[in-house]
């Protein structure tokens, strides 16, 4: 693997889960699998081993009084790496806690797979995006007030793709300016026109800033400001 790529490890007590996302995740460019646990006695020995990047974790297997513990040792201890917690949990409260910890997302267990490896991916280098997926009913007080709600999500990379399209750069020149192929950012504004059912880039541009997703003509967001999209 690349020295570029994202190490990961997943802690997940459910094995099955956890073994198909490491074995998906394991196959994508720019991702790699560090190690995995079911174990939370493992997980922070695992970590000190295998210095990852970002731990992919349900922080369900941890007892209730321990979760934010365990975020924040993950965060700040050492080594220190990102957390993207992947839970069934639906707690608001839980959620809203974690996020205000630092963690870089937290993505409710009934989203796709292309969400997760988006924010997975998301984490690359410097570039901070925290995403956070939860039925609309059971989004924390303070996020459901606030911030664009959309019913299909725009992954990180799609909103840098999207910020691009609007500032009037060809496929070929976002290919360039994000290092990925013409083909993937294609693939890409795709995938936008699919969720924001739209006819062509400029449709898709009107769309997307309508709802506050981007904004254009501002290409900051494309190169490192936090941003945090909501999904139902």
């Amino acid at each position: 693997m690349s020295h570029a790529s994202v190490r990961v490890v997943v802690a997940d007590e459910q094995r099955l889960l956890r073994e198909s996302l490491c074995a998906l995740l394991d196959t994508e460019p720019g991702i790699e699998i560090a190690g995995q646990t079911g174990r939370p006695a493992e997980l922070f020995s695992l970590v000190a081993r295998a210095r990852p990047d970002l731990v992919v974790i349900d922080v369900q297997m941890v007892p209730a009084d321990a979760r934010e513990a365990t975020a924040a040792r993950l965060l700040h201890g050492v080594p220190r790496c990102r957390v993207l917690v992947l839970s069934l949990l639906e707690q608001p409260r839980l959620v809203q806690s974690l996020l205000d910890l630092g963690v870089h997302g937290y993505l409710h267990k009934s989203v796709g797979y292309a969400t997760v490896a988006d924010a997975v991916r998301a984490q690359h280098g410097t570039r901070s995006h925290q995403t956070v997926t939860l039925p609309l009913h059971r989004l924390p007080p303070r996020l459901a007030g606030s911030g664009p709600v959309t019913g299909s999500e725009l992954s990180a990379r799609e909103l840098e793709v999207l910020t691009h399209a609007a500032a009037a750069l060809s496929n070929r020149q976002i290919a360039a300016r994000l290092g990925i192929a013409e083909g993937t950012v294609k693939r890409h504004l795709s995938n936008i026109f699919e969720k924001l059912d739209a006819v062509s880039r400029l449709d898709a541009v009107n769309k997307a800033a309508s709802m506050r997703l981007i904004h254009p003509g501002d290409t900051r967001g494309a190169h490192g400001t936090h941003r945090l999209r909501v999904a139902t």
